[in-house]
């Protein structure tokens, strides 16, 4: 097999679109039971990612949590929202 072949192969599959987790800022919800939502929900978030994520949506209204595939992104979201958090989820441009 030529390796232009394996080129047009690999430049010819498409990615599967990826989705953002957005966390809403709320006035009801204590900083500390955000963070620790945040760390049981979303895998290999640490601690300090946690905090800054609450932060951002605290300072600004809106922060990223994380971009990864639509079927992830939409069982985040609900997972945050069963917890009491207000998230939604937007295609990645």
């Amino acid at each position: 097999m030529s390796i232009e072949t394996l080129e047009k192969r690999s430049t010819s599959r498409k990615l599967a679109p990826r989705y953002r987790v957005l966390l809403h800022n709320d006035d009801f919800n204590p900083m500390e039971y955000v963070v620790q939502v945040l760390l049981t929900t979303v895998p290999n978030l640490t601690q300090p990612q946690a905090v800054s994520i609450m932060m951002e949506a605290h300072n600004s209204g809106i922060a990223l949590v994380i971009a990864c595939a639509q079927e992830h992104a939409e069982f985040y979201c609900e997972t945050l929202k069963n917890h009491g958090l207000i998230s939604t989820i937007e295609p990645e441009e």
